[in-house]
């Protein structure tokens, strides 16, 4: 006789996330560059259910939210493994691995690895999440950048980008971020 084994809760993963975390800071800040990744796509995950996205850009109640993975194709893995079967505002999650010149149309969220300012500069103006782990990702047009802050991977959030990109991002996202910027270059 089979077992089933019932998929764990958005609230569970979040669990898990915050554990990966927790491990991931009781060990250097070079900690295993697998961790870093699991962390990563467990944000990534999570930044999904957070934003709103203007109408139109998820245009059937089905439509997929598709994060496209560029410069790290071991995350674009991690996260597909994440995000199979999973939701996000009751929208599915697809992965999308993106290389230099491929076109972001139909891409929800980016995650930019080094270097970004290319993928920054085709996404500016439309509506698509842009994440980095870049010191110079907020000069470049980021709106999301992963950082280590005490040992720990953590995130910080510019607000000005997104709103021209017509996002809106959740509060309580902003109240878990390590620094909120209010306006270009201002906390």
């Amino acid at each position: 006789m089979a077992l089933l084994t019932p998929r764990p809760s958005a609230a569970g993963l979040l669990g898990r996330a915050m554990l990966l975390a927790w491990l991931w800071c009781i060990g250097s800040a070079h900690a295993d560059d697998a961790l870093e990744r699991q962390v990563k796509a467990a944000y990534l995950y999570k930044f999904a259910g957070y934003v709103e996205w203007p109408d139109g850009a998820l245009p059937q109640p089905d439509s997929p939210v598709v994060i496209g993975v560029a410069h790290d194709s071991a995350l674009a893995d991690q996260l597909e493994q994440m995000v199979a079967g999973r939701t996000a505002s009751g929208h599915p999650l697809q992965v999308r691995r993106l290389r230099r010149g491929d076109s972001l149309a139909g891409v929800h969220m980016l995650f930019a690895g080094s270097p970004s300012g290319d993928l920054l500069a085709a996404a500016r103006g439309h509506p698509v999440l842009t994440v980095t782990d870049s010191t110079d990702a907020f000069a470049l047009g980021s709106m999301i950048n992963f950082l280590v802050a005490d040992d720990r991977l953590r995130f910080e959030v510019a607000l000005r980008p997104a709103a021209q990109a017509h996002l809106r991002i959740s509060a309580r996202m902003l109240t878990a971020a390590t620094r909120v910027l209010q306006r270009e270059g201002l906390p």
